[in-house]
């Protein structure tokens, strides 16, 4: 009577065969993983923007005074924001401190496209949004500030998010690639 021996385990070419399909998957789902993660960068970068400048809108009305969120170093909006008290009139400038709460730095690979030269005071040439004691985003003779920020990803530049300030002061994140329409 022969004896069957039991074999355990697999031979070399078996297990070639096995590493090169892993490798073959993994080769081909790396676009789809970088993707997702170019997006989640800059979707968390816009959704920052938006947390910090409902903030600043949140303390003008709470503090009942203005309320700043600007470029750091009042320079373009790549280096980052900061939110502070804006102690504007004169006579409060002795009662009153710039008072920094939040700011945001080393945004590196999201960008703000054209610079992030939006939301500029056409009559102070500030950068900037201003909250007034109300709540509203306004500009320093009193006209509404109605406006987007862009923001780009510099690894891949199809990737694109519009910061869309609206009239009432309802912040919305738009993605031009998946509706067009909605950004305008």
């Amino acid at each position: 009577m022969p004896s069957y021996r039991r074999e355990y385990g697999g031979s070399l070419l078996e297990l070639m065969a096995v590493v090169l399909i892993v490798a073959v998957l993994a080769t081909m789902t790396m676009p789809l993983v970088y993707q997702q993660m170019a997006t989640r960068e800059i979707d968390t970068i816009a959704r920052r923007f938006i947390i910090h400048a409902q903030f600043a809108r949140g303390q003008a009305l709470a503090l009942g005074t203005t309320v700043r969120i600007t470029p750091l170093r009042d320079n373009l909006w790549d280096e980052g924001w900061v939110v502070k008290s804006a102690c504007e009139e004169i006579k409060l400038r002795s009662a009153c401190r710039d008072r920094v709460w939040l700011s945001q730095s080393d945004i590196y690979p999201v960008y703000f496209k054209g610079g992030g030269k939006q939301f500029i005071d056409p009559h102070s040439s500030k950068r900037g949004i201003a909250f007034n004691a109300a709540g509203a985003a306004k500009t320093a003779q009193g006209g509404f500030v109605a406006n987007r920020l862009i923001l780009g990803y510099e690894r891949d530049s199809r990737l694109e998010r519009q910061l869309i300030l609206g009239s009432g002061g309802r912040w919305r994140i738009c993605d031009p690639s998946k509706d067009l329409k909605a950004c305008r």
